[in-house]
């Protein structure tokens, strides 16, 4: 159970940075390498850490500062030795997302890897 605690901090800090607008915590979730990759309305996005990070930071006020309802489920984990992926919803800028998350294990950090997204609707 100690990696899956450790896969569920990195996803609310993964949660936090978003809620937050926080890009440092964007970056302490996300493997250096990481891609954010998913379809909104206008078509298929494709970002780095740095594009997520900043993209999150320019959100303001945050999520937290307007005091918008929490929505982070995760849905499913699993675990293949250093390698897991986690199915999350959450509720951001007004959406209801899918996100699968494959996170990678080097050392004894978690981090994700890859995050890819589907808008299931607007969020309640």
């Amino acid at each position: 159970m100690h990696d899956e605690n450790q896969i569920e901090k990195v996803i609310q800090t993964y949660f936090d940075c978003m809620y937050e607008s926080n890009a440092e915590k964007a970056h302490t979730a996300f493997h250096s390498n990481a891609k954010i990759t998913g379809y909104l309305e206008d078509g298929l996005h494709e970002m780095t850490v740095a594009d997520f990070a900043n993209f999150v930071e320019n959100q303001l006020p945050s999520p937290k500062d307007k005091a918008e309802p929490i929505r982070l489920d995760i849905l499913s984990i699993e675990i293949a030795g250093n390698t897991a992926v986690a199915r999350v919803r959450d509720d951001y800028l007004g959406m209801t997302f899918l996100d699968t998350l494959s996170l990678l294990k080097e050392g004894e950090k978690w981090s994700i890897y890859n995050k890819l997204f589907h808008v299931e609707g607007p969020s309640n």
